[in-house]
């Protein structure tokens, strides 16, 4: 499971349960944790170590960045700051932070960006390193009506499941961890009504379609 922002009454509802969580640094907070281990060690503190039973997996920081927009330059030093404060915590090892070959043959967009990555993170000395898809999925309605259909979405999320499950053309038989977006519909939130309409459930828990995980 995915929360966009430290939400203490979401954090507080997974305590004790066995839901493995990611947890976004908003990129408003960026700026500050950048600039100050203190603002990161603070945050890491109330927003993890204040929930010690809540099974948390993951830090990202950020999400959506554009490259060329105003959070981009923070990024960075804002990871090395959350990681460290993590490490301090003593919870490096439960805790993650995170953020074309020509011999292979693509079939979509998304191997081709993964194996980008694989292929930068090698050159770089980091081919070692596991990426995360932190987010993919598919809108059932708010669009056209003609590709947000409930189907539309069933299918690409089914299929989804399915693809990461072998891996890359560049990684093959090393499944891809992967969440999809979203949990729930998000009925009340602002912006172009698509925005709406990503859950596999309804808010009132009602499954919004079958979907096999298996």
């Amino acid at each position: 499971m995915r929360l966009y922002d430290p939400n203490p009454q979401a954090l507080q509802a997974l305590k004790g349960s066995n839901i493995e969580l990611m947890l976004d640094v908003p990129n408003e907070g960026l700026k500050d944790i950048s600039s100050s281990q203190a603002s990161a060690d603070s945050w890491i503190q109330s927003n993890v170590i204040t929930y010690g039973n809540v099974n948390f997996k993951y830090i990202v920081v950020g999400n959506e960045i554009d490259p060329k927009g105003p959070f981009a330059p923070f990024v960075a030093s804002a990871m090395e700051n959350i990681q460290k404060a993590v490490s301090a915590a003593g919870l490096a090892t439960q805790i993650k932070v995170s953020t074309a070959d020509g011999q292979l043959g693509y079939q979509n967009l998304f191997d081709a960006i993964l194996d980008a990555v694989y292929e930068a993170l090698e050159k770089a000395g980091g081919g070692s390193l596991k990426l995360v898809v932190s987010e993919s999925g598919w809108p059932s309605a708010g669009g056209d009506g003609e590709v947000t259909t409930k189907e539309n979405a069933r299918t690409y999320n089914s299929n989804l499941v399915k693809h990461v499950k072998g891996g890359t053309p560049k990684r093959p038989g090393s499944p891809v961890e992967t969440y999809i977006f979203a949990m729930f519909n998000e009925d009340n939130k602002t912006g172009p009504e698509i925005e709406k309409h990503w859950g596999l459930f309804f808010p009132d828990k009602t499954p919004k379609y079958s979907i096999d995980f298996n």
